[in-house]
């Protein structure tokens, strides 16, 4: 296939028709029409394989999970999706290969009212980047720096199991099925974080681990907080390795969850109650805000864990500051 061959082919219609499109894909911009009275959150991430993805992983997964990633950080601010462009760098067009990575890209798209609107394909090292735009009533987004003291700290499902399922793929080990999902095909919390408008003080997504990712909040709305540990929600398999070693790290540095930690004032924590059990979700209450900086780790036995490693970070630099 020529490259204009593959965009026709797979992408030019990929994700459910929408009215604030006026253009998408096929010209030089799409044109988009932004809804009155709301306001327009983007992001963007990029996934390159040996570092976000091994390079024989199911190519419907890397679709999947490259748009995910994007939907997470929209359900992090309250917003609901609605265009996603995508670049995409291949070192070859394999037809099989892109069939089944835009199948993943579309079923997720669909399920989420998204629709694919521009883009670029090039030939090089496999890549993903993909922008999301989503839309959000003006003043109703939720960001990282409200947060206060006597606020409660939530999350969304369970903790460090994609961090196990790498941990164990990288040793050559066996993964239970429901482990390497949570790693390749990772399900963004995009109702929650709708849900959570006007509820939630302040809010971020978990992609680097929750330790560092609190760690942002904590520095945006100039607060500390206090989490403990044996009110972390973890599967069975992440409870057994941490029962075993005392090793923490799993669910508070691992990375690669996907869930939503977000911050409650006390008057709002029936309306997070209620909320779990209307979305079938746990919603786990895992700690608290207070005034003086810093992130207070207290094991089950009541003393203090000393800070865990930071979260995944690309470009690491050698500081042994605690958030």
């Amino acid at each position: 296939m020529s490259e204009f061959d593959l965009i026709g082919r797979y992408f030019a219609a990929l994700g459910p028709e929408r009215p604030d499109v006026a253009l998408g894909v096929g010209d030089d911009c799409a044109l988009l029409e932004i809804p009155a009275g709301q306001a327009l959150a983007v992001s963007i991430d990029t996934l390159s394989a040996g570092v976000h993805f091994f390079p024989d992983c199911d190519p419907e997964h890397i679709g999947h999970k490259s748009l995910a990633v994007g939907l997470s950080d929209l359900a992090a601010m309250g917003a609901e999706p609605a265009w996603a462009t995508l670049a995409l760098t291949l070192p070859a067009a394999d037809e099989d290969w892109i069939r089944a990575f835009a199948t993943g890209f579309e079923r997720l798209a669909s399920a989420h009212g998204m629709r694919l609107v521009g883009g670029d394909t090039t030939r090089g090292p496999l890549s993903v980047a993909v922008q999301v735009h989503g839309l959000v009533p003006t003043g109703a987004a939720i960001r990282r720096s409200g947060a206060r003291p006597g606020d409660a700290v939530f999350v969304s499902g369970t903790l460090g199991d994609a961090g196990l399922a790498l941990r164990r793929m990288l040793a050559g080990e066996s993964v239970a099925p429901e482990l390497r999902r949570r790693l390749e095909c990772p399900e963004p919390r995009v109702e929650l974080g709708q849900r959570l408008r006007g509820v939630a003080s302040a809010m971020i997504d978990l992609s680097d681990g929750l330790a560092g990712d609190l760690g942002h909040i904590l520095r945006a709305s100039a607060v500390g907080a206090v989490l403990e540990l044996d009110r972390l929600p973890l599967a069975h398999q992440v409870a057994d390795v941490v029962a075993a070693t005392d090793d923490w790290s799993l669910p508070l540095a691992s990375g690669d969850d996907y869930e939503l930690c977000f911050c409650v004032p006390p008057a709002h924590i029936p309306n997070v109650e209620r909320l779990a059990e209307a979305l079938g979700l746990p919603l786990t209450r895992v700690g608290w805000i207070r005034a003086s900086a810093g992130l207070d780790l207290r094991r089950p036995d009541g003393g203090r864990l000393t800070q865990p490693a930071r979260g995944y970070d690309h470009f690491p630099v050698a500081d042994d500051r605690a958030d």
